[in-house]
């Protein structure tokens, strides 16, 4: 944790320290997440191409600006963001998207579990604001609320008509992938 010299009012730099580290972890899992997000969108395939593929390119541009509020937050703590791609990969605790060239429905179901991981992570991250700065812990939820619908338009391709969801159970990626085309 870097500890600024300088801080917002009523943060002491420890806890403004504190506070940019749980940011930049979001700020790494964010830029993937759009990163990703525009990889399908070049790569996804088959009869729900253009629905997919319209689909996907307002999340990446919301996920895009969550990324710059983000950055920015970390920058009014005192911290400086980082955002390289070299840093990314060095930080992060997860793997590189699995699939490649891919049905639109193997897609979703692997950005199904993309969008759990990132969600559940943001939980934590709000979790671990609430008490230490309201302002970040604001930022966060508002993201957050934005991330799970992304998240509820993913699963409204992968849910029957009797509310089943096709990758429930699924741990990985391309289970998810393989369980959304063994429902389609």
């Amino acid at each position: 944790m870097s500890v600024p010299r300088y801080t917002v009012p009523s943060l002491t730099p420890e806890e403004g320290g504190q506070v940019a580290a749980i940011l930049q972890e979001r700020l790494h899992s964010l830029n993937d997440l759009h990163l990703t997000l525009k990889h399908v969108h070049w790569n996804v395939v088959g009869p729900h191409f253009i629905a997919v593929h319209e689909m996907i390119d307002p999340q990446v541009d919301a996920v895009r600006l969550m990324v710059d509020s983000i950055a920015e937050r970390i920058a009014t703590l005192g911290v400086a963001p980082v955002g390289t791609p070299g840093a990314l990969v060095a930080a992060r605790t997860w793997d590189d998207y699995a699939l490649g060239r891919a049905s639109a429905i193997a897609h979703l179901g692997a950005l199904d579990e993309v969008y759990q991981g990132v969600i559940a992570a943001h939980r934590q991250a709000v979790a671990d604001t609430e008490v230490l700065d309201v302002v970040t812990n604001d930022l966060l939820i508002g993201h957050l609320r934005e991330l799970e619908q992304f998240h509820w338009f993913i699963r409204a391709h992968l849910e029957s008509s009797g509310g089943d969801l096709s990758t429930n159970g699924a741990r990985t990626e391309l289970d998810a992938a393989r369980d959304a085309l063994g429902a389609s």
